[in-house]
């Protein structure tokens, strides 16, 4: 049956009744950024494959992530505790902070191992069409805590969106008298931070300039 259903969904034919359960998995898997049917229903089949115990396992990891992950009281990345293990580490310069738009860009960045700032998470992008104006992001968590800094280097991502939130922030926060950088970017514009190589991350960094 299943690989009868296999068939059916791999030849584009849509909903039949004793198909139901395996069209809700894959509406579920189509919730993700970037998973199209076809992927969604891979990834529905992959899941069959699995057995009961290895279901079992895949499903509570993700409700124990989504129930013990938290975001960082100070930074607003993601973490288990209240304050995240980048910012209670007393080895970082916290008088340097790198902004991205989310925790994505905060792995990509940990994995140049060169910076040793600390960083702040906006939790995305000014984007007014999407209804993302600047109140609904982490932006004045982070004017609080540049008063305390000698640099802010903005390391939102290379598109239009990316390129407005970076002059909004450096408008706040250069009258504080506070220097703010931006990435000297080797990735291509409408790229994303997060898949560069480290290599790419950890030039952008050195060459940053100021604004």
């Amino acid at each position: 049956q299943f690989v009868y259903a296999r068939n059916v969904l791999s030849a584009g034919v849509h909903k039949m009744e004793y198909l139901a359960p395996l069209e809700k998995l894959i509406e579920q898997f189509r919730k993700l950024p970037g998973i199209g049917r076809k992927s969604a229903a891979r990834m529905t089949f992959a899941v069959l494959d699995l057995s009961d115990e290895e279901v079992k396992a895949f499903s509570d990891a993700i409700l124990e992530a989504k129930r013990q992950v938290r975001r960082c009281r100070i930074c607003h990345n993601f973490s288990v505790e209240e304050i995240c293990p980048i910012c209670a580490d007393s080895t970082r310069d916290r008088t340097i902070i790198c902004v991205v738009e989310d925790a994505k860009a905060v792995l990509a960045f940990e994995k140049v191992r060169g910076f040793r700032g600390v960083y702040h998470v906006l939790g995305g992008v000014i984007s007014p069409i999407n209804g993302i104006t600047p109140d609904k992001l982490a932006i004045n968590d982070l004017i609080v805590r540049a008063k305390d800094a000698s640099e802010v280097i903005v390391a939102t991502n290379p598109t239009v969106e990316g390129e407005t939130t970076a002059m909004y922030i450096s408008k706040l926060i250069k009258p504080l008298g506070v220097r703010v950088s931006r990435l000297a970017y080797g990735i291509p514009v409408g790229g994303d931070i997060e898949y560069a190589d480290e290599v790419t991350l950890d030039r952008a960094i050195e060459g940053r300039k100021e604004f």
